[in-house]
């Protein structure tokens, strides 16, 4: 079966997103084009690496003798979105992620496929399986384009959701709940 390509060259938004109270809360990257939306579901680690290797991209770019991508240093206010998510229905929860850029309509470039079967994998321990033979199950990947002025709103709002989390403990490290928190200071 062919790979399914949701493929979104100029989208009309893009943005991460959450669902769930902190500590529960389940993260989406949601791309739209008029009536087309896919939302996928990943880590909150991901999504904080997404928005600070973007903002990495964006800043090497702005460098660049005479800056010829037009790269804003910070996000053009005209471009903040601060809406909740569109409707939500999980295409698929995401395992590997790829980045890059494209010069030929300056845009950074995501790219998301889902997490592999594990119990395919369990099954298949053999190494000399081919890369075909994985195809053949057929899989998905979300495509996303993001000129350069989305591409840092992108990031902003990202850092921005990562952040509106649970409350670090300042002596273990780790999340506060709600609920109260106990933690015991490390041994020396």
């Amino acid at each position: 079966m062919p790979t399914i390509v949701h493929e979104f060259p100029w989208p009309d938004r893009v943005v991460i997103g959450t669902i769930g109270a902190p500590g529960e809360r389940t993260f989406y990257l949601q791309a739209r084009t008029g009536k087309q939306i896919v939302s996928i579901a990943l880590e909150k680690q991901q999504s904080a690496q997404l928005a600070e290797k973007i903002d990495e991209i964006l800043d090497q770019l702005g460098t660049l003798d005479g800056n010829p991508f037009s790269v804003p240093t910070s996000t053009p206010i005209e471009l903040v979105d601060n809406d909740q998510l569109d409707a939500v229905e999980e295409q698929f929860r995401t395992g590997a992620m790829s980045l890059g850029w494209d010069p030929t309509t300056a845009q950074i470039v995501v790219e998301a496929y889902p997490l592999a079967d594990l119990e395919a994998d369990d099954e298949a321990d053999d190494e000399a399986e081919s890369l075909d033979d994985n195809d053949a199950d057929g899989s998905e990947v979300l495509r996303v384009r993001m000129p350069v002025g989305t591409a840092r709103a992108f990031a902003k709002r990202t850092r921005e959701i990562v952040g509106a989390g649970r409350p670090i403990c300042p002596i273990c490290g780790y999340p506060v709940d709600a609920d109260g928190h106990t933690c015991t200071l490390p041994e020396d």
